[in-house]
């Protein structure tokens, strides 16, 4: 049998997807996209899980987008579907959290980057090398990359070309934190914990009024979260109640 291109395991609350074709470094293509999309719809009606975590399989992330299947011509299903696919993902009501390790280049950064924030091991190494190949990026790494460490630092990437190591992401704020290689899969099952312990209803909430005041005025984006305010979640009163040994009341 054909093994999994893209992989779902569940365990606590999380699903951690994996992208899985170690033997070409999980090297990204139309097959790979399409299970990696079919895991992400099912996610939507899971209300089982409450974190996603994105990781590859074998030496790294991900070296990117599949060149000889560039080369050759890809059936894509339509104009736009790998970007339609991460879309998908990145408004999944659910925290998702990219796990690098190795190899994050220009498709793969792509991919990483539709998360809500990335983990790196330390031998994580990011670039986008679409100029290098006479590229344009059509999976959001013109908007998605200015947006997380601003756009001087996104046309210095883009114009050179260059890759850059765990820490200089760290610095620049493309990834969130850097743990040893060692440490990498506990430091991963420690922040699903972290996240899966809270409120899945706060989670999706956030996640929503995140989105929607993205690059907003304050004025304006104080006066959505206060007209758009979705209230509690169905556990405050548990959860509450857990914390001070008595039953919460909820206050209208």
């Amino acid at each position: 049998m054909t093994a999994s291109l893209a992989t779902r395991q569940d365990k606590d609350g999380c699903a951690i997807l994996t992208l899985n074709r170690p033997d070409k470094l999980n090297s990204l293509t139309v097959g790979m996209f399409r299970e990696l999309r079919s895991h992400v719809s099912d996610l939507y009606k899971d209300d089982s899980i409450s974190c996603v975590v994105l990781r590859g399989a074998g030496k790294c992330f991900s070296a990117g987008h599949d060149l000889a299947d560039i080369a050759e011509g890809e059936a894509v299903p339509s104009r736009g579907w790998h970007s339609e696919t991460l879309r998908l993902m990145e408004r999944l009501p659910k925290p998702v959290i990219a796990a690098v390790h190795g190899h994050c280049y220009t498709g793969a950064l792509e991919v990483a980057l539709a998360a809500d924030f990335i983990i790196a091991a330390e031998s994580a190494r990011f670039g986008d090398t679409h100029a290098k190949w006479a590229l344009t990026p059509i999976w959001g790494m013109s908007q998605r990359l200015p947006r997380r460490v601003g756009i001087a630092t996104a046309k210095r990437l883009m114009f050179t070309a260059e890759m850059i190591g765990a820490a200089e992401a760290f610095r620049i704020g493309l990834t969130e934190m850097v743990v040893p290689d060692a440490e990498f899969d506990a430091a991963i099952g420690k922040l699903a914990k972290q996240i899966t312990e809270n409120s899945a209803f706060s989670h999706a909430a956030n996640k929503r009024l995140l989105e929607a005041t993205d690059a907003r005025d304050m004025d304006s984006g104080l006066q959505w979260e206060v007209l758009n305010n979705e209230g509690v979640g169905p556990d405050m009163q548990a959860r509450i109640g857990a914390f001070t040994g008595k039953s919460a009341k909820a206050k209208t």
